[in-house]
This record gives structure tokens, C-alpha cells and sequence, in this order.
């Protein structure tokens, strides 16, 4: 009187599910370090960051209740076509792609040369 397994269930495949985008370890280093470079010269207080199916999104902000400042997105979906990185500035104008993440930090960097010198 043994009990048999009389169904089956396969094992679901992976690709049907969504891939969450993330940002790996460097990429969250190298944006970190201009975010606490940024906020010691007082010019961003706050962040988020959002990981959905098709974009890692870091948004930096001056204040938690307005818009953000700017916006680092990660889409592997461009990667082969304007690049896998884009910067987009406080009125969601693209200030620079690519797929070198420092190239498109770039023009904040220079942002941030400007400040300190003043």
C-alpha cells in the first residue's frame, strides 16, 4: 500500500520569469564615490535607486521632495544600440550615453571640479 507520485510537475524554465537589472559591485563604487564627493560639497542630500526587469536606475537628489537632479540609468536592452549607460539631467533631458559608465559620469565630474574651485 505504498502511495505513488502519480503527477509530475516540471520544472519551471528561467527565461520566463523577469530578470531583475542590477549594478554591480564597481559600477556602485564608482557611483557612490561621486555621490559623497557631491554631497560633502553640498549640492545633493538624498538618493534612490530602483531595480526593475529593464533598467537599474540611481537618482540623486538636492532635496527628497523635488525631482531629482540626475539620473544614472543601466539598460542592457541599448547596449548594442546607444549604449548600456545614460545620464539624464533634472528635466529628464539626455545629457550623455555610452558604455563606459566614468565617460558618462563625466560631465557631473566636471560639474563637481566647478564647485570646489568657486
Amino acid at each position: 500500500m505504498g502511495s505513488e507520485i502519480s503527477n509530475v510537475s516540471p520544472f519551471p524554465d528561467p527565461r520566463a520569469f523577469p530578470v531583475q537589472v542590477g549594478f554591480e559591485r564597481r559600477e556602485m563604487e564608482r557611483i557612490f564615490n561621486l555621490y559623497g564627493r557631491m554631497v560633502a560639497a553640498g549640492h545633493w542630500r538624498d538618493y534612490a535607486i530602483d531595480m526593475g526587469k529593464d533598467a537599474a536606475i540611481f537618482a540623486a537628489f538636492r532635496r527628497a521632495s523635488e525631482r531629482p537632479q540626475i539620473r544614472i540609468e543601466k539598460r542592457p536592452a541599448n547596449r548594442n544600440k546607444q549604449g548600456l549607460w545614460v545620464l539624464h539631467g533634472e528635466h529628464g533631458q539626455v545629457l550623455k550615453r555610452g558604455d563606459d559608465l566614468a565617460a558618462v559620469l563625466a560631465p557631473i565630474e566636471r560639474r563637481l571640479m566647478k564647485l570646489i574651485k568657486k
